[in-house]
């Protein structure tokens, strides 16, 4: 996937499969679980389209160009990992670390059960940018500050229950857990192990600890 379409050609599927499937949304996930897995400059469209059954002229129907597919996958990827880290983060039946701890608890069980061949869609795509249209950096750096958020807005929340010092910069160490967290997915991915993380989110809690 790395030459843009800039005149797409436009061809309407059979009726009977606009009518019973959903194909824009079928080819979504069919490029989410390519692109978690061999990125995206290193990634065709002959197979994300063999798995949904589309021929490349059906294929610009539902995108106007090879970028704006990447687009929808990767904020369909991004609203994806927002919800999963809300389901964590936002569950106050857990302390606000805890909930940390179970965000990544949940993060270890997925790159295990895909059997460690399927990254961060938002990390994977941040490593190769510089081969990417310039339209995708503004995309990965907010995808990046909703979750720094997420976690900055937890981290708060410890504070006033007094797991974290008061002077704590939590919008600094929310980043810095992004930053060390999508290293440490990297790590985990090539020694096939899920022991990177669990000593990532060691020395992340260490340091909070002061």
């Amino acid at each position: 996937m790395t030459i843009l379409n800039p005149t797409p050609r436009r061809g309407r599927p059979p009726k009977t499969v606009a009518q019973n499937r959903d194909i824009r949304t079928e080819l979504i996930r069919s490029g989410l679980e390519h692109l978690t897995e061999i990125g995206f400059t290193a990634s065709g469209l002959d197979k994300i389209l063999k798995k949904v059954g589309v021929p490349k002229g059906s294929f610009y129907f539902y995108f106007q160009s090879k970028e704006t597919f990447g687009h929808a996958v990767l904020s369909s990827y991004a609203s994806y990992f927002a919800h999963k880290l809300d389901s964590h983060l936002l569950d106050n039946s857990y302390a606000p670390m805890q909930r940390i701890r179970n965000f990544v608890e949940d993060a270890k069980q997925g790159i295990a059960r895909h059997q460690f061949k399927r990254g961060c869609l938002v990390g994977n795509l941040g490593q190769e940018v510089d081969l990417l249209p310039e339209s995708f950096r503004p995309m990965l750096i907010a995808t990046f500050q909703s979750w720094q958020q997420r976690v900055a807005k937890c981290l708060r929340e410890a504070q006033l229950t007094g797991e974290l010092p008061a002077n704590a910069d939590c919008e600094v160490l929310a980043e810095f857990f992004w930053i060390g967290w999508e290293g440490a997915v990297s790590r985990a991915r090539l020694e096939q192990s899920t022991g990177p993380l669990d000593k990532y989110v060691e020395l992340f809690t260490q340091r909070l600890a002061g």
